[in-house]
């Protein structure tokens, strides 16, 4: 009964760890440390039944010393963000892809029983409907977004060819406590604690209308189990809250008493919302946690992003000029 997470120290990964030990499972986390936190993990120092390997997924001999006695596999180590994919995309090929590659091939030797990866919505970019389905044409607007697309078609042709049964979740907006704190894209409630915190104005992109399939991460930690639970082989499928909102309702939550807006970013969609017939269809899972509880949930916890960047016009301006360099030639 182990479970290996890679990526065990990172936001949602540090959620899905827990859960698999509330459940009585033996955890053990692949964690490089680059985006996870070692303090995400500290509630379980004293459990004889979670390890943790500070190791680099994209390393052979370290996967497949980490694969020893594994039952399922839940594939969440990753480069984020989209600034950093544009000006580093080998770094984030060699995690995203290569990393991918080498944990298949070492699930692969060890005969595992499931493998579970976390894909991400980007691949859709600026998609034509919504809610957007699985079927929708894939449209990667940087490399981040390719690098996650192109892991999970590892995925999945290693289910096809190989047999290894394996499943894919395209993940929507994921937020809630231990949200990351760095970058200006995809984690805006990290950044909007932060800036709450420091009594600084929160920055809203563009005129804030723009919605967003915002998903608890208790919710997309049941789809996790779900999937490592079903019988089903070689799918994608979408994980979202079947109702979006927009920045300024999420503002309104926060009850913010100052707001700044900042130029609208190119290749960002104005909607994100996730099609779920398919995941409720095939696993029996539907989001439980409205965007009102989990907002609370956050700030009951808002001194966690005490100590993060607080960022500002001027800031992510700089930050995010490469985004506008390189994205705005589309």
């Amino acid at each position: 009964m182990l479970d290996l997470v890679t990526g065990g120290a990172g936001f949602i990964g540090s959620h899905l760890t827990d859960r698999l030990l509330s459940l009585g499972r033996s955890v053990r986390v692949v964690d490089n440390m680059e985006v996870g936190k070692p303090r995400n993990l500290v509630q379980h120092k004293d459990n004889p039944k979670l390890e943790v390997m500070a190791a680099d997924v994209a390393d052979p001999a370290a996967m497949a010393k980490a694969m020893a006695g594994v039952e399922r596999v839940f594939h969440l180590a990753a480069l984020a963000d989209i600034v950093p994919s544009i000006v580093n995309p080998e770094g984030y090929f060699r995690s995203n892809v290569v990393g991918t590659f080498v944990t298949l091939q070492a699930a692969r030797a060890a005969n595992i029983k499931r493998f579970v990866y976390v894909a991400s919505s980007s691949c859709y970019g600026i998609p034509d409907s919504y809610p957007t389905p699985e079927t929708s044409e894939i449209r990667p607007q940087y490399p981040y977004a390719l690098t996650k697309w192109l892991g999970e078609c590892e995925v999945m042709h290693w289910a096809q060819v190989y047999g290894l049964p394996a499943l894919s979740l395209r993940f929507f907006n994921i937020y809630g406590p231990r949200a990351r704190t760095s970058g200006t894209y995809g984690a805006v409630f990290g950044v909007f604690l932060a800036q709450l915190l420091a009594g600084k104005p929160l920055t809203i992109v563009g005129d804030g209308e723009q919605t967003r399939d915002f998903t608890y991460v208790s919710d997309a930690v049941d789809a996790l189990i779900c999937a490592a639970e079903s019988n089903k082989v070689g799918l994608c499928l979408n994980v979202g809250s079947d109702n979006p909102v927009s920045v300024n309702y999420l503002a309104k939550l926060l009850k913010a008493p100052e707001t700044v807006h900042i130029p609208k970013r190119p290749g960002e969609p104005d909607c994100t919302f996730a099609d779920t017939s398919r995941i409720k269809a095939e696993l029996g899972w539907t989001s439980k946690v409205p965007i009102e509880d989990g907002v609370q949930n956050m700030l009951k916890v808002i001194d966690y992003w005490r100590d993060a960047p607080v960022w500002t016009p001027d800031s992510i301006a700089v930050a995010t000029k490469d985004w506008f360099t390189y994205l705005g030639r589309q």
